[in-house]
């Protein structure tokens, strides 16, 4: 018999605790309290040590449910797994493997957020970082692309 309820339950608590780092994250970045965004990413870096560990426990699960089936592991699936599973996890597993699913969707789409939301902050911070530098810079105009201004060194020499 397979664990697989087990095994799935520490992926929804890790994946629980992710979604949570990558919302405060979010919440952090819109505040602009660069100290919690660190924090944050610090906690992202633990977090996937440990989804590292259950991705190896993961393939230790496959590994031996192929050897009871007697296919290779990266041919099974979910029901495969569950065929040699105690037979009272058999739906609890199929709705935590449903769940899991829908969380790692989740902290795909508000990872992608706060990914553009730092982009957004980085491209700010570059504009005013050459407003206060005084470095040419090219943007819009209402008839399109203008170039940068260049700066002329004119040396009147009959002075």
């Amino acid at each position: 018999m397979i664990p697989i309820l087990g095994h799935l339950q520490r992926q929804l608590e890790s994946a629980r605790r992710m979604l949570g780092i990558v919302l405060a994250q979010g919440d952090a970045i819109r505040r602009r309290d660069v100290e919690s965004v660190l924090v944050r990413l610090a906690d992202v870096q633990t977090e996937l040590v440990e989804r590292r560990r259950l991705e190896l426990e993961r393939d230790q699960l496959l590994s031996r449910a192929a050897g009871s089936l007697g296919r290779a592991a990266d041919e099974l699936g979910l029901e495969d797994v569950l065929l040699v599973a105690p037979p009272a996890e058999t739906e609890a597993a199929r709705a935590a493997s449903a769940e899991l699913r829908g969380l790692l969707l989740e902290i795909g789409r508000v990872h992608e957020q706060n990914r553009v939301l730092i982009r957004q902050e980085l491209t700010f911070l570059d504009h005013l970082m050459r407003v206060l530098s005084g470095s040419p810079q090219a943007g819009y105009r209402p008839g399109g692309w203008a170039n940068a201004p260049q700066s002329l060194n004119v040396v009147d020499a009959r002075a």
